[in-house]
């Protein structure tokens, strides 16, 4: 009976270890490259005016106010998804969660880490690889860089982020990532055609 007990508490002490959702795989095509990023600190953000300035001095980057804004500094992106509501990604080893919660003015902070997944889209394509889906005018005039906002793909909710001209950032849940990047890649596949 002492070694059952033994060996369950052994079996116990090992820590299971999460994997990053399909690690690894990427699609390149001459439209489109699809790309699994690392994983990033995340966190749901909601807020009223009045905390936004403390907010933002804890964050280190200044929330912004206005519909498909964005704004980075330090490897720390705050998204704007409502008017008052935010995504906080950290891809530079900070905790976003932390950071809020030394302030003190009304706030709602919420880590979502590992409930999202993201996605770098990219090439020559990438408004038209993502239009086969997604609803929204892509075009420079009407989705700049910097610009950001939650919309659909295909049969999910993802949020988008357009990173350079040709480049967007796609987050999605952790659940659907591999239709995410199933229906990118075949999306980017029939762009070229």
């Amino acid at each position: 009976m002492a070694k059952a007990a033994a060996k369950s508490s052994k079996v116990s002490a090992v820590a299971a270890a999460r994997r990053p959702v399909l690690a690894g795989r990427t699609y390149s095509g001459m439209a489109a490259q699809v790309e699994v990023l690392p994983p990033a600190e995340r966190i749901s953000l909601r807020a009223p005016a009045g905390s936004l300035a403390a907010l933002s001095k804890a964050l280190g980057v200044k929330l912004p106010e206005k519909p498909k804004a964005s704004a980075s500094k330090g490897g720390r992106t705050a998204l704007w998804l409502g008017p008052d509501e935010w995504m906080i990604v950290d891809e530079a080893g900070g905790d976003p969660l932390a950071d809020c919660a030394k302030v003190t003015q009304l706030h709602s902070a919420v880590g979502i880490s590992h409930r999202n997944v993201a996605f770098a889209v990219s090439g020559p394509d990438v408004e038209a690889t993502l239009n086969a889906g997604c609803p929204q005018d892509l075009g420079l005039a009407a989705f700049p860089v910097g610009a950001c906002s939650r919309t659909v793909l295909g049969k999910i909710e993802i949020v988008l982020y357009r990173t350079a001209e040709d480049a967007f950032r796609v987050e999605c849940w952790r659940s659907f990532a591999d239709y995410c990047f199933t229906f990118l890649s075949d999306a980017a596949r029939d762009a070229a055609a």
